[in-house]
């Protein structure tokens, strides 16, 4: 079976269709939550009645007070469990790594020369060669001119060297 490319033309237009329907999930879901607020709002906070002298407003202010207070304590309380969850989940998360351990991949024999070498830990921007002949230290041979009188007969040498070896033997 030999599947069938889509055009791209084709691809386009699919997608486009697909973000166009996207978009409309995305306003109705909008509206949706608006008229969810809305609908709280209306069942469990009904408008006050503000219709009386200064002290019954007095009064029901001071009740709001007390209900955004009160409020205000479940809400830090929540956040408090919360937060004290995540600790404990990270402190989890840590221990099941200590005891998992950390598995070390195996190595890869690597051929790389001196000069990617460098260039991998140095970066790209230092320009270092490894040219280890390059580096090497010329040495020039010294040529040993002995005296050309030294030399002379080499008769010469090999009697002088008799006499040195019966001044031994006689010894």
């Amino acid at each position: 079976m030999s599947e069938k490319k889509m055009t791209s033309s084709r691809r386009h237009h699919l997608k486009s269709v697909i973000l166009s329907i996207a978009l409309n999930w995305l306003e109705q879901e909008k509206k949706d939550i608006v008229e969810q607020k809305e609908a709280y709002m209306a069942e469990n906070c009904p408008s006050p009645d503000l219709s009386g002298d200064q002290a019954t407003l007095m009064e029901l202010c001071r009740k709001l007070h007390a209900a955004i207070d009160k409020i205000d304590e479940e809400r830090y309380d929540a956040e408090a469990k919360v937060q004290k969850a995540k600790k404990e989940i990270e402190e989890l998360n840590i221990k099941v790594v200590d005891l998992r351990g950390v598995k070390k991949p195996a190595l890869k024999k690597v051929r790389m020369s001196a000069d990617s070498m460098l260039q991998a830990l140095l970066g790209s921007k230092h320009k270092v060669t490894m040219d280890l002949r390059s580096n090497l230290k010329q040495v020039k041979k010294e040529v040993k001119e002995e005296p050309t009188e030294a030399v002379g007969d080499w008769r010469k040498n090999i009697e002088d060297k008799a006499d040195r070896k019966k001044m031994f033997e006689t010894s």
